[in-house]
């Protein structure tokens, strides 16, 4: 079996805490698809979706919005809160229009098949 394309080794503290070395985004992804048709009382995941895509877009948008003043701050600790946020509200954006993480992932995988400049010209044609 091969590992996954989306994860993340856990230090071990947080093994310990969690009780596994690697917490995968595909997981993640995995529990926004349960907790999307939740009660949006009970879920947060599930009280985003309720409102839409669009509004899960703008939501999106404003965590980025947040991840790129840390990082022009150089604020480590808040870019990696941001960072989460970020990759949490991705995965519930895909979530609300229907994309597959694991096609985004595989979208990624073929692209790192040539060189960033010539991936992004194709882009263009």
């Amino acid at each position: 079996m091969s590992e996954p394309h989306s994860f993340f080794l856990l230090s071990a503290k947080a093994k310990e805490r969690y009780g596994s070395i690697m917490f995968t985004l595909d997981e993640l992804a995995e529990t926004i698809a349960q907790r999307a048709n939740a009660n949006a009382k009970d879920s947060y995941t599930g009280s985003l979706l309720e409102k839409g895509a669009a509004h899960c877009a703008r939501k999106f948008a404003e965590e980025a919005i947040e991840l790129t003043i840390a990082a022009a701050a150089q604020d480590e600790n808040a870019v990696r809160a941001e960072a989460a946020d970020v990759l949490y509200h991705l995965l519930v954006v895909l979530q609300a229009r229907g994309v597959k993480f694991t096609s985004v992932v595989g979208e990624l995988e073929g692209r790192t098949r040539r060189s960033g400049h010539a991936e992004k010209a194709s882009r263009k044609a």
